[in-house]
């Protein structure tokens, strides 16, 4: 009995974190089962993307890249406009940090103001390095002073492990996206989880000095693979129907090969090509839990889970999310 006890107590804490969501699709409109999900996890918060910041081909300016059309009455929702911020931006010696921010948080407000939705945080999404470093830091900086608001910044691993050098931006909490571990490759490895390569990070938890919620990863992808070259990521496969179409033959548990040359979902397969499957199990998602529950000094208010999305729902039972958070 007293070990049934303690079992159960190392996946039952008193101060559970809530579930929210990220939602990273351009047209933001809601199917039956995402609607179900977010009413079944009493989800009240979500982080949506607003759009990307990247350069133009030509200019080599910064640029706002397909910003988010909402198709849903918001209300009844705390949003979190992210933006993803890609590094190369980052990386311009002669980047204009200050007009940046300012333009940023221009487009974030006329965003809101269209539809409507008041906000309290902004959540910045970019994974620098040491060359983009001071770019980022400063940029950070511009936009906690310009908006007035909450700010968040996404982490990565080698950001926790290594924060003497890569420094923490100056934010009021961190979200530690706990996926895309390891190397797109033809080999066998998952790229989106990897156990051994999250054991090397998940010490350094302890002594990261920012408060840290945590992403999870509900999707899943293939990658295309040519003479032992990836090609690039197939996302939205469903694998159930691969199995069932005669132009691939699963070879083993995680790869496909194309048996004759075929056109699907818009993409081109020669014969004898490879798809590698990489996913996300139930019991994955519960053992990434519990390895941050072991190796937070404090708890997260928030599991976010990446992303709301009907194809990736429909891989999960449907209380999935509160058996994730249960290991809290």
């Amino acid at each position: 009995m007293v070990l049934i006890v303690v079992l159960f107590s190392a996946c039952s804490k008193n101060d559970k974190p809530v579930i929210a969501f990220y939602y990273w699709k351009t047209n933001l409109r809601f199917s039956q089962t995402e609607k179900e999900v977010l009413k079944d996890n009493d989800v009240r918060k979500l982080y949506v993307r607003y759009f990307d910041i990247g350069l133009h081909p030509e200019t080599q300016f910064p640029i706002p890249i397909s910003p988010i059309h909402f198709e849903e009455n918001m209300q009844q929702f705390q949003i979190v406009p992210v933006v993803f911020i890609q590094n190369k931006v980052m990386l311009q010696q002669n980047a204009d940090i200050e007009d940046l921010a300012r333009k940023t948080i221009h487009l974030i407000d006329e965003i809101n103001k269209k539809n409507k939705i008041h906000v309290s945080e902004i959540q910045i999404d970019c994974d620098w390095t040491l060359n983009s470093k001071d770019n980022y830091l400063h940029f950070i900086e511009q936009v906690k002073k310009l908006s007035q608001k909450k700010l968040s910044a996404t982490i990565r691993l080698h950001q926790v492990k290594y924060f003497k050098r890569t420094k923490i931006p100056n934010v009021d909490h961190g979200v530690l996206m706990f996926y895309n571990m390891g190397t797109i490759a033809p080999d066998s490895a998952n790229s989106i989880y990897d156990k051994k390569i999250a054991a090397k990070y998940l010490e350094s938890l302890k002594k990261y000095p920012l408060h840290l919620d945590y992403a999870l990863p509900i999707y899943s992808w293939a990658i295309h693979i040519r003479n032992n070259k990836v090609l690039g990521l197939r996302s939205k496969l469903n694998f159930a129907e691969l199995k069932k179409d005669k132009n691939f033959e699963q070879i083993t548990t995680i790869y496909f090969k194309v048996k004759q040359s075929n056109y699907k979902n818009g993409v081109y397969y020669e014969e004898n090509d490879l798809l590698k499957t990489e996913t996300v199990s139930a019991e994955n998602l519960k053992e990434m839990a519990q390895d941050l529950s072991e190796n937070s000094t404090k708890a997260p208010k928030e599991i976010i889970f990446y992303d709301l999305d009907e194809f990736n729902l429909n891989n999960y039972e449907k209380n999935i999310f509160k058996q994730v958070i249960s290991c809290f």
